[in-house]
């Protein structure tokens, strides 16, 4: 995988944990979007989604708990529609796929560099 090259060794290490992890519970259409030359808000978004609520939080879980990391703030953990995960440098989307159609993350950061992946790649 070519992974973006980022500022600290930590988050580059935590960029691929991150990916890694939520590929092992088969998030669909991972995306990550480079937002540093458009916002002081954080470097990277990491945005997913699941098919399930049961998959959604298999997903947050294993990067929660697997990520050498904790996140400085987890929101939306109990509705299971769009979690979002903040690790300061690095905020994962992980959403269910109606929400993340209707909010459309990616697209509101459209100008943003953007790389896709699959667990193909991995």
């Amino acid at each position: 995988m070519n992974f973006p090259k980022l500022d600290k060794n930590s988050s580059n290490s935590l960029f691929e944990e991150i990916i890694k992890l939520a590929f092992e519970k088969k998030a669909k259409n991972l995306i990550t979007l480079d937002l540093r030359s458009h916002s002081t808000l954080t470097d990277y978004f990491i945005i997913c989604h699941g098919s399930s609520e049961p998959q959604i939080k298999a997903i947050v879980d294993n990067i929660r708990k697997g990520t050498s990391f904790k996140p400085r703030h987890l929101e939306g953990y109990e509705n299971k529609k769009w979690v979002l995960l903040d690790y300061f440098d690095i905020i994962v989307h992980v959403f269910d796929k109606k929400e993340r159609e209707y909010y459309s993350v990616e697209n509101i950061w459209a100008d943003a560099p953007r790389q896709e992946f699959n667990d193909e790649r991995i």
